[in-house]
């Protein structure tokens, strides 16, 4: 496993903490991630992305799908039948253990909607800046705009 020293990281930037904390978090992992059930990230627009999940034998009741401040968890467990009971299986090549799968989500990101159809789970994603941390113009002012109050004072008397 590869040690990386953030500290300069640290030293060079301000307010940059989560991102190095990410970081750090990610590299200190362990190096075999579940790859269960396979999934694709992909980009739909500039704030816009789909990350979908290969399901096959889940039924939409038996998937949760939750946002918790900046991460997704989908889960998923099989609801136990008696048909699945009663079933011989000579191949069962199509997996349907329980799971639960996280992604970090950035700031602002948001979970739109979510479709489950032909055994794919398909969870769309949108960034939403708030009005507020969006950028916006300044004006500068020159000196024929600037107002200067002049505040009069009363002249003191001295006693003797």
């Amino acid at each position: 496993m590869r040690n990386f020293d953030l500290a300069p990281l640290y030293r060079a930037t301000v307010g940059f903490d989560q991102i190095a904390d990410m970081m750090d978090r990610v590299l200190t992992q362990e190096v075999t991630q579940p790859s269960y059930p396979p999934y694709n990230i992909e980009k739909t627009a500039d704030d816009a992305w789909r990350i979908s999940l290969a399901v096959a034998g889940f039924s939409t009741e038996d998937i949760a799908i939750e946002q918790r401040h900046n991460a997704l968890i989908v889960a998923a467990r099989k609801a136990d039948g008696e048909d699945e009971k009663s079933k011989t299986y000579l191949h069962r090549g199509i997996a349907t253990r329980a799971f639960e799968r996280r992604f970090q989500l950035a700031d602002h990101v948001k979970v739109t909607g979510a479709s489950h159809v032909n055994g794919m789970l398909h969870i769309e994603l949108q960034r939403e800046v708030p009005e507020a941390l969006k950028p916006r113009q300044i004006e500068i002012t020159g000196p024929n705009t600037v107002e200067t109050k002049v505040i009069e004072t009363a002249p003191e008397t001295v006693e003797v």
